[in-house]
């Protein structure tokens, strides 16, 4: 209902035979790129700023290209991108290699973590190199939370970092370590008395990229998917320690290929679910410039905690597993709902908020099913068109967005009727507030039941998700409207100085403080005061929320427990020392106490 932005999207491919093999069997020179293009297309959803794409050709003689990249800003980004692929490689003039046709392929598409936007800040970066070996380029999934202690590392040791993006320093120390590593095959080479080609085709073929990731990846905090191809035909692909972020790759006589989603690799390879597999937590996906692949183990396994919103929310519901999930999720607030209803079945209708809780909806109604055969489950919420807001003027232009939504008039008794509607996630309450809840009371039902088949969202994120905020999350709102109620308000001045007094403490050693402000009341009290700031006072009906809890998450998703926007129990040191910073910057430049 209140659109968050997507964790980040890779799609990998690496041609393991000729390219000739390809075009004899499969009609066409651009096979890899064309299941690039479908690739990228299955994970649209989790790029709608911008993309990009990059290719490595293997044999080129000196003086041509081997290393092509495209980037596009904007929801069309991935069409245009392509179109104008197609069209380099339908101009090349007879004779000359066409670009982008290689044995290397990467894509990538974004949604923005740290604010930036703009062509520059989009995947894949390339650094460039007369040395095939020494040329990288990487993309990936990730955030990370201590760019600033990586930058001050590598200002320490002489480098000049011309900006401090996660991305450009990780490319910037990775090259390095890349540098590294070409000069030790070097000297290697010359020990043996190799020279000229003989060096370079060595150096080539003794690449070990996991060297390169072992003196890298350490020094990173944060949740991750990184993938990369060197110049040299290298390729790789890493993630986490704690797994954070999802990868899943296949491989077969023809191709490796590597996706953020499951379903994606099925649906462009022809796949059965069991046929792709899933790169492990410190885990990366190599694979050599002779075509070898390996699966590495680069950092040791930390504390499981993948992220749950993948499996709420991100990731498309085709998957067969999170399918079963979104609706064990929905099927978890069974009793929770029976009690808001006062188990009043025949008098209850049941629905859902389109689009992304449509199959916790089905879970909900098959639970309430098992006990009350005769549930009464429909439509009573879509999505309307796109309404084109910007015509008009602001005075006007907050009405016309609180009607996205629309209901099915006449599927409620007027005044006898209860109204449920099961939601994904409950993060501002914006929408519920501005659109929602005042369309529904349009029907007149007795009462309306709004359930979130997620907890309440507490806690900023540092790993993906663009919620660094405290003011961005209903649940602290109502948390510190609580403690005003009650005359407490200085326990939010204890926090903030129990938080500005880790400051310099090393991230380590950091606390989750803000967690007492939560502690001083009961989740129902939370969500009752939830309720009395989303509920306009024109609203006739009764209105209740009901969350789902940590423990039937858990049940609905037991691979899956990364849980610190809900429960403040960070996977990582980083997340509480940024926990700090952002009740820190709350505090001194938001909170208004009670005069």
């Amino acid at each position: 209902m209140e659109p968050l932005k997507h964790e980040c999207g890779i799609a990998m491919i690496r041609l393991l035979k000729p390219l000739s093999y390809y075009k004899e069997k499969y009609g066409t020179e651009r096979y890899a790129l064309n299941k690039l293009y479908l690739m990228m297309e299955k994970q649209h959803n989790r790029g709608q700023e911008g993309a990009g794409i990059a290719s490595v050709k293997m044999v080129t003689e000196p003086g041509h290209e081997y290393m092509f990249r495209e980037k596009g800003v904007g929801k069309d980004a991935i069409t245009n991108i392509f179109a104008a692929v197609n069209r380099q490689i339908d101009q090349t003039a007879a004779g000359e290699q066409p670009p982008f046709i290689g044995e290397l392929y990467m894509g990538h598409l974004r949604y923005a973590t740290t604010g930036h936007s703009g062509e520059k800040y989009i995947h894949p970066f390339l650094r460039r190199n007369n040395w095939k070996a020494k040329n990288l380029c990487i993309c990936g999934n990730f955030n990370m939370t201590n760019v600033d202690d990586v930058f001050k590392m590598l200002a320490e040791q002489g480098q000049y970092p011309r900006n401090s993006s996660d991305s450009y320093i990780m490319l910037e120390l990775m090259g390095h370590r890349l540098d590294r590593e070409v000069e030790r095959n070097y000297q290697d080479a010359k020990k043996m008395q190799l020279e000229g080609h003989q060096i370079t085709d060595y150096i080539d073929s003794h690449m070990e990229i996991a060297n390169v990731l072992r003196t890298t990846m350490p020094h990173f905090d944060g949740g991750y998917v990184v993938c990369g191809v060197t110049g040299s035909g290298e390729l790789f692909a890493m993630r986490d320690p704690n797994g954070i972020r999802p990868a899943f790759w296949y491989a077969d006589d023809e191709i490796v290929a590597i996706a953020s989603e499951r379903p994606v690799l099925q649906t462009t390879f022809g796949l059965e679910c069991e046929q792709v597999r899933e790169i492990g937590p410190g885990t990366a996906l190599i694979v050599k410039s002779n075509g070898s692949f390996s699966l590495q183990r680069i950092i040791p396994a930390g504390r499981p905690a993948a992220c749950s919103f993948e499996r709420i929310y991100f990731s498309r519901g085709n998957d067969r597993d999170i399918h079963r999930e979104r609706k064990r999720l929905g099927f978890q607030l069974r009793e929770r709902i029976l009690k808001a209803v006062d188990y009043d079945i025949p008098h209850t209708v049941f629905s859902y908020i389109p689009n992304t809780a449509e199959v916790a909806y089905y879970g909900m109604v098959d639970s309430i099913r098992e006990l009350y055969p005769a549930v009464r489950a429909d439509k009573v919420v879509s999505k309307d068109i796109k309404l084109r807001t910007f015509i008009t003027e602001g005075s006007s232009r907050n009405d016309l967005a609180g009607h996205v939504y629309d209901i099915t008039y006449g599927t409620l008794e007027p005044g006898r009727d209860s109204l449920v509607v099961i939601d994904d996630s409950i993060v501002r309450g914006t929408t519920l507030r501005e659109s929602i809840i005042r369309i529904l009371d349009r029907l007149h039902p007795r009462k309306i039941v709004i359930a979130s088949s997620c907890p309440q969202v507490r806690y900023p994120d540092w790993y993906g998700i663009d919620m660094s905020r405290m003011t961005e999350f209903i649940a602290f709102i109502a948390a510190v409207a609580l403690l005003k109620d009650k005359g407490n308000e200085g326990l939010i001045d204890e926090v903030y100085r129990l938080c500005k007094g880790q400051e310099k403490v090393p991230a380590e050693k950091c606390h989750n403080y803000v967690r007492m402000i939560y502690d001083a009341s009961s989740e129902e009290e939370v969500s009752r005061k939830i309720v009395q700031l989303l509920r306009p006072d024109d609203v006739k009906a009764q209105v209740e929320i009901v969350y789902q809890t940590l423990d039937g998450l858990h049940a609905a998703c037991p691979n899956h427990l990364g849980d610190w926007y809900f429960s403040g129990d960070y996977p990582t040191p980083g997340g509480y020392k940024l926990l700090n910073r952002a009740f820190i910057d709350y505090y001194e430049n938001e909170y208004k106490p009670t005069k």
